[in-house]
């Protein structure tokens, strides 16, 4: 039988309350990573208060202490990139290049935030008063939820709890309990770094009880969730009631738009990139490609011809462009998904068909939809797929209309070889990120990352903004 994880509370390891359960590889379903305990309701009670008392240690904990921490967290995460990043890849499933990547980059995210520890700058400035000095500061939230979502298992989870770490707050870490091994082997190499007991706590479980008893916990001072836009506005509902701080990351249906004047070939490879790569599983994807009519045909052939010669199989193969789906429910609303489109009337240009790589698990053929008009609800709600549909524009103003059309907005993209379509691309479009001549998704970890509309809510996450979320300013007045 495969090794029992336990939670990770108050600085010691703790059998879960709740029944363990196997976490399955997508690739093999006949191979067991795992099984993780699950924690209930209790256990994240208890876990919150350990986190109350060892948050007040780590505030006053010094900052070359801090920052020693958080750098040697990083520096291990990057040294054992390889292994965790075939960890990470086995768990979920994403080729094993774009695990190994993961891993790499949330050790510089931890790095990054190490450096924030150092350049925590009060502010002082005059007072109308005479004789009086005022200094602006910021001090540590408190605890804070983290509630990570399945796609990027190690460095969604680490944005949050480097800044949260960075700015002396204390974490209760839930992460999406189809992947836990990832938080599991990050929280282990966090306890090695002799943080306070509570500073850090790690409670796998499910989102209908230990995720419930955190988002409605009155003790804790944030939460950051990034997932469904349905479970973001519940974590915002349960929050308000008890006036805690949120910063949701939700839903997206992000668009690239491709130009008569484009380099076709470069528009293929950031449409790829965006909207196939990690098996489309990404809230930067773009699954909307809005292709001028001059270059409409070219495109779609060239798109059509990349997509037949991916090669779809097991996330660790070296072969393997295109891995499996995470899970079962997710690979049956996909196929879902593709049977909505044809039902509505869009062509399928390419996929549809079943993948046998030798093995048992969550195979799918990219799809990519033609004839497709942005009223058509498979252009309306997130897929969340290796799922991609083609919209046929006359002119840059269409493109531009199609785009912002939707009830979400966090990543848009252009492809252009006109300065001023793209300045005025970068102007108009009602997204939190834009790209021009790249792919939707792939983003820096030193800028603030976030969206507009249903894609987000409260203060943007990574780089210097994310203070805004993990302090809380206060006005400090001195009678000299």
């Amino acid at each position: 039988m495969a090794q029992s994880h336990a939670l990770y509370i108050g600085g010691e390891w703790i059998a879960g309350e709740n029944v363990a359960l196997p976490n399955q590889n997508p690739s093999d379903l006949n191979d067991i990573i795992g099984y993780y305990d699950q924690a209930s309701a209790g256990q994240v009670k208890q876990s919150v208060r350990a986190a109350l008392e060892g948050q007040k240690a780590w505030a006053a904990t010094g900052l070359e202490a801090r920052y020693s921490v958080l750098m040697a967290i990083g520096d291990e995460l990057i040294a054992r990139k390889d292994e965790l990043g075939e960890l990470l890849s086995r768990e979920e499933g994403k080729p094993l290049a774009e695990g190994k990547g993961e891993v790499y980059r949330s050790g510089q995210f931890f790095h990054y935030y190490a450096a924030e520890v150092l350049r925590q700058i009060d502010d002082r400035v005059a007072s109308v008063r005479p004789g009086v000095e005022i200094e602006t500061r910021r001090d540590p939230l408190g605890v804070v939820g983290v509630i990570s979502p399945w796609n990027f298992p190690m460095a969604t989870a680490v944005w949050k709890i480097a800044p949260a770490l960075a700015f002396g707050n204390a974490v209760v870490f839930k992460p999406a309990n189809l992947v836990p091994a990832s938080a599991w082997a990050l929280t282990e190499i966090i306890s090695r770094q002799g943080l306070p007991d509570g500073a850090f706590n790690l409670v796998t479980g499910s989102g209908r009880e230990a995720g419930e008893a955190l988002i409605t916990s009155p003790d804790i001072h944030a939460i950051t969730f990034t997932g469904s836009l349905e479970v973001g506005r519940r974590v915002a509902a349960a929050t308000a009631t008890n006036l805690v701080k949120c910063q949701l990351e939700m839903g997206s249906k992000n668009a690239l738009i491709v130009l008569e004047d484009a380099d076709v070939d470069l528009a293929v490879e950031a449409a790829f990139a965006g909207a196939y790569s990690g098996s489309g599983q990404k809230c930067t994807a773009s699954s909307r490609l809005i292709v001028a009519d001059a270059v409409h045909d070219e495109f779609v052939a060239k798109l059509t011809s990349k997509l037949a010669a991916a090669t779809v199989g097991p996330a660790l193969d070296g072969s393997t462009v295109i891995g499996p789906i995470a899970s079962e429910s997710q690979l049956a609303a996909n196929r879902r998904w593709v049977d909505v489109a044809l039902q509505e009337g869009a062509t399928l240009a390419f996929g549809g068909d079943d993948v046998d790589v030798g093995r048992e698990g969550h195979y799918m053929q990219p799809v990519l939809f033609t004839d497709t008009t942005n009223d058509m609800a498979i252009n309306r709600d997130e897929v969340f797929g290796p799922v991609a549909c083609v919209i046929r524009v006359p002119d840059y103003e269409s493109a531009l209309t199609t785009l912002n059309d939707t009830n979400y907005g966090l990543t848009a993209g252009l492809m252009t070889r006109s300065l001023q379509r793209a300045s005025d691309f970068k102007a108009r479009a009602e997204t939190g990120c834009v790209m021009v001549n790249l792919a939707t998704a792939g983003t820096d970890y030193h800028v603030p990352f976030g969206g507009r509309k249903d894609s987000s809510f409260g203060p943007r996450e990574q780089g210097q903004y994310a203070r805004e979320f993990y302090t809380v300013v206060k006005t400090c007045y001195t009678k000299a």
